[in-house]
């Protein structure tokens, strides 16, 4: 039991020695890519050149975290109340029209068609006499309209 506490202690040592050794060593094998600036025109330079680079990189980023984590909540988002809509709220309002429906037919649709039949030959004879009117009026109308025309281009 010792022995193997020993191993895995030992083990987690030697790791934890070479990560120490080769961290240091790693740091030193970098280059300096870029220094301090030596004007204010290298300055000027580089600052454009960043401004550049992020706008860029900027634009793919957006373009990426638009496409990979917005539009995929937004469409959980649709689903889940598109969900909704056709499974609860749809046979709701399906039921609701569907009684309302039966007692229109039921109980309101007699009373109105008897309405309709008593009032149908009145609508029928008004019909008629407004018919009549428009075509005594009609050719008058026409003509002086056609007279203001006539006046209007002269």
């Amino acid at each position: 039991m010792k022995n193997k506490r020993f191993r895995i202690l030992g083990k987690g040592v030697l790791l934890l020695s070479i990560f120490c050794l080769v961290f240091p060593i790693l740091t030193f094998t970098q280059k300096d890519v870029m220094g301090p600036p030596e004007d204010l025109e290298e300055m000027k330079e580089i600052g454009e050149s960043f401004k550049k680079e992020a706008g860029e990189e900027a634009l793919g980023i957006f373009a990426r975290i638009w496409k990979e984590e917005v539009v995929p909540v937004w469409q959980k988002m649709w689903n889940c109340f598109s969900n909704w809509w056709s499974n609860s709220f749809v046979p709701f309002v399906k039921g609701v029209f569907g009684k309302i429906s039966d007692f229109f037919i039921g109980k309101i649709k007699p009373s109105v068609e008897e309405e309709f039949e008593k009032r149908k030959s009145v609508v029928e004879d008004e019909f008629q006499k407004e018919k009549e009117e428009l075509k005594e009026e009609a050719p008058e109308t026409g003509r002086s309209l056609w007279e203001k025309f006539m006046e209007i281009i002269k």
